[in-house]
Parts: C-alpha cells; sequence; structure tokens
C-alpha cells in the first residue's frame, strides 16, 4: 500500500520560504505572484495491513509538527 502526505504551515504561521520563493519569481519578472506557501509531500510505502489511522498517528507523532503544520494524507 501507498501512502502520500502532503503538509503545510498552517494559515496565520508566517512561511520565511514561501516568501523567498516570491521574491525570486519577482526578481527573474514573474510579476502576477502576490503570495507563496512551500510545503512538503512524503511518499511511503506501507506493508499490506497497514491502516489510514496508523498513518494518522504517523503524521502526529513524527511527519508533521501538529503546531505549526497541518497534513493530508492520500491512500492509494
Amino acid at each position: 500500500m501507498k501512502a502520500r502526505v502532503h503538509v503545510m504551515l498552517k494559515n496565520g504561521v508566517l512561511d520565511p520560504q514561501g516568501e523567498a520563493v516570491r521574491h525570486a519569481l519577482g526578481a527573474m519578472g514573474f510579476d502576477g505572484v502576490e503570495g507563496v506557501r512551500q510545503g512538503k509531500v512524503i511518499d511511503l510505502t506501507l506493508a499490506e495491513g497497514t491502516t489510514e489511522a496508523q498513518v494518522v498517528e504517523m503524521c502526529d507523532k513524527l511527519l508533521a509538527n501538529t503546531v505549526i503544520e497541518s497534513y493530508e494524507i492520500e491512500l492509494g
């Protein structure tokens, strides 16, 4: 089984990496970019029988800092 976890900073949390990307795009002539939020994608290959609840626990305990980040899980 495969799972993909999308981790993003929560709304209201400053994103200095996203702001640096937005600034760099502007410097390259891409003036229409008003905001950038940067996150990460984590692909997991899981043993048969691994439950979504276990993936949630992985996210809560290690893959995301739930104080400042939110996540979404895609199972496939």
